[in-house]
């Protein structure tokens, strides 16, 4: 059953804004990067999903094209973004097919629960190449892409842009890293990579028209990520450590997308859009865990899906 356009966006956006672009996603089959790419694909742009599982990546793909007719979804299953040369054909055939890349958004990432005692090098540098390795390989594969698009459709803010918008990158994050989090210190170290990478995209790329943000979702309801890391017994109650006093959903992390890559964002650069209901500035511990009871235990995670039998 298709999904209600208010499952995926909110119905402020004007249909067509996107109209002739292409963005292409990395993560793009996941419950949060499928929910920004069918927003855009919904608003007129065409898009290449990239993942590793083939017939997961390909289905969604499929399921994002039928938001509106005529729309063009590419998934292109069994790409590792640890691996340069993967992405790279991936962005090529992208831009032959669909005839350009206008956005990028680097979604791909690896996550579980486990000390730092309990994580072998193995396992850190695995969570570091997809996110930090994977969202560079993503940049150095689409950034020509980037720029030709950037300079197509350039605005100086004081009249309407005439072909849109284009040459913006957004990289999925989180707020793991802002005050610390215990049995994340893996992920909080990549995460914090992909942030300064961000910056530093926006500050050599800017010149050129590019840019590059972040967008930093909190805890957001009925998605991989809180399913596999958090305890079900107690999920129901840990939205009380958000301010907002419930999860988010897919629908807020694909507005906040829409809202960089259209002609509102325009002057937004090198920043980072947190999307979590204040959830950070609690620094709370609602994945079922007690602390510090359960770091002194010694005991590794349990009752979860991501603990640290995670093949990462």
């Amino acid at each position: 059953m298709p999904l209600e356009r208010y499952e995926y966006m909110s119905n402020v956006w004007r249909d067509g804004i996107f109209d002739n672009k292409v963005v292409f996603c990395t993560g793009g089959a996941g419950s949060i990067c499928s929910a920004q790419v069918r927003a855009l694909v919904a608003l007129g742009a065409n898009a290449c999903i990239i993942g590793r599982n083939v017939e997961k990546t390909e289905t969604v793909a499929k399921d994002i094209a039928t938001v509106r007719p005529g729309a063009k979804v590419l998934g292109i299953g069994a790409i590792d973004v640890r691996k340069p040369e993967l992405l790279q054909a991936a962005a090529d055939r992208c831009a032959k097919e669909l005839g350009s890349i206008d956005f990028v958004i680097a979604g791909a990432a690896g996550n579980f629960l486990a000390t730092i005692d309990q994580i072998s090098p193995n396992a850190l540098k695995s969570v570091i190449d997809i996110d930090v390795l994977g969202s560079y390989n993503t940049v150095k594969a689409t950034l020509p892409y980037l720029v030709e698009s950037a300079a197509k459709h350039k605005t100086n803010g004081k009249t309407a842009p005439r072909n849109g918008t284009g040459g913006r990158i957004i990289f999925v994050s989180a707020t793991l890293h802002y005050t610390g989090t215990p049995l994340q210190s893996h992920v909080s170290v990549a995460k914090a990579g992909v942030d300064a990478m961000a910056t530093a995209v926006a500050l050599e790329q800017g010149p050129k028209g590019i840019t590059s943000n972040v967008i930093a979702p909190g805890p957001i309801a009925d998605t991989e990520g809180v399913a596999r890391l958090s305890k079900k017994e107690t999920r129901d109650l840990s939205y009380k450590a958000i301010p907002s006093q419930r999860y988010g959903t897919v629908k807020e992390i694909a507005d906040a997308t829409i809202y960089l890559f259209s002609d509102s964002g325009n002057f937004v650069n090198g920043e980072t859009l947190v999307v979590d209901g204040g959830q950070w500035h609690t620094a709370g511990y609602g994945n079922g865990f007690a602390y510090p009871d359960f770091l002194l235990s010694g005991e590794t995670v349990t009752g979860v899906a991501g603990g640290k039998k995670s093949k990462l």
